[in-house]
């Protein structure tokens, strides 16, 4: 989280002018953008979408004093209805998508993507919006995307999640999120890029507020979930079909660190899977000091997996003070995979989606292995994929193809630690 914050600063410092902007504002004709498109899912269903907007009554935002906390999620399932090619829910809505890809957005801040040369919003996905549910009560995933990454920017494997019969819920963390499209047309966008030029900026400060905002966010959704059934707008048998006696949680980067930390202080999540997530807040500078949060303290008593990359601070949870913490305190099952190859954004989007845009131009050869590393799209995707789904499939229902074992045959670029 913190190097995000610390490269983010760079960015701007040197491509945050105005010159800067005019220039990506030419590049924005929508007729020669690049296009990309999304992995088909794996499961045997069809899938649906849809978006719900929250307001916790009893909490200001942390970000905006004096406001309500609003929050935007989607829920994606099983549904009996495929989409056709043209009834195919976007990635991005568009003004989302505009900001997303432009001067102020996430997708040049975290991923180097080129202002204004991308149609986000022209990117499908698979699921068809507002389908009904498809029969039968499902177990339920949380998804908590990196700091500053909107809630689609792990659409490939939330879809193929609920492809194999999971109701996966998504969460925009507003404010912190690039920009969040709320359904009255208003766009929050983030606060980050207005902090990140003050000299005296704590970083360790702003991401400990950014985690507590992320873990109060992720149980108002657990208590909300509770309540779907009193909602006229949700689609038919939607409601009906959460499991909420079965929930796990997966995220990247901060995403995976909420997704253990919520895992601490919650116990309806019964499993969680941290994606590349560092455990433990840095100094004021961004760069020096250990801070441990109490999920790595404490240690987790229900499963877990860690799933590191080949980035400098990352890998194996030996070379992290947190997963070291965590893994020495925890009693549950958990164990400890590490993608050769790979980069930080290997476990989301990034991994699909920019290979194709940087063959279109909108980003160099240098910021896409910076992304990504050198690991084949296809088989990162697919790794990705089949072990989060053995993790849930194992400790949410009960089914265990022994994936996780230990080293598998199938993915010799995943080393693994129990």
């Amino acid at each position: 989280m913190a190097a995000v914050l610390l490269a983010a600063t760079a960015v701007l410092g040197t491509v945050g002018a105005p010159a800067a902007v005019a220039a990506g504002a030419e590049g924005g004709d929508a007729g020669q953008r690049a296009r990309a498109w999304l992995p088909e899912p794996t499961g045997p269903y069809p899938i649906g979408t849809t978006a719900v907007h929250l307001t916790d009554a009893g909490r200001e935002d942390p970000w905006k004093p004096g406001q309500r906390r609003e929050l935007m999620i989607s829920l994606w399932y099983p549904t009996s209805r495929p989409a056709d090619p043209a009834g195919r829910a976007p990635y991005m809505e568009p003004a989302a998508g505009e900001h997303f890809g432009g001067a102020d957005g996430v997708g040049l801040i975290n991923y180097g993507t080129t202002p204004g040369s991308t149609d986000w919003s022209g990117i499908r996905t698979h699921a068809r919006k507002d389908a009904p549910a498809l029969p039968g009560r499902r177990p339920v995933v949380l998804y908590s995307p990196g700091l500053g990454d909107p809630r689609t920017w792990g659409t490939a494997l939330v879809e193929d999640l609920a492809s194999r019969g999971y109701v996966v819920v998504t969460v925009d963390h507003t404010y912190e999120a690039s920009e969040v499209a709320f359904p009255r047309g208003e766009l929050a966008t983030s606060v980050l890029p207005g902090m990140l030029g003050q000299p005296d900026l704590d970083i360790g400060a702003v991401l400990r507020k950014a985690m507590a905002a992320r873990v109060a966010d992720t149980r108002f959704v657990l208590d909300e979930l509770t309540c779907l059934g009193a909602r006229r707008d949700l689609p038919s048998g939607l409601a009906g079909a959460l499991d909420l006696d079965r929930i796990g949680m997966v995220g990247h980067s901060a995403g995976g660190f909420t997704a253990l930390q919520t895992m601490h202080d919650d116990p309806r999540i019964a499993a969680g899977i941290n994606m590349d997530g560092q455990l433990h807040f840095p100094g004021p500078d961004g760069r020096t000091g250990v801070f441990l949060p109490s999920v790595a303290e404490d240690g987790l008593d229900r499963p877990f997996l860690l799933m590191g990359t080949g980035s400098d601070d990352s890998g194996t949870y030996r070379r992290q003070p947190g997963w070291n913490a965590l893994w020495q305190h925890s009693t549950g099952w958990h164990a400890d995979v590490t993608l050769t190859g790979s980069r930080h954004g290997s476990y989301t989007d990034a991994q699909t989606l920019l290979p194709q845009l940087a063959r279109q131009g909108a980003l160099g050869a240098e910021q896409l292995r910076n992304d990504v590393g050198d690991v084949r799209p296809g088989r990162a995707e697919l790794a990705t994929r089949s072990y989060v789904a053995s993790f849930f499939d194992r400790w949410l229902r009960g089914h265990d193809d022994h994936l996780l074992d230990g080293p598998s045959p199938r993915f010799p670029e995943m080393t693994y630690e129990r």
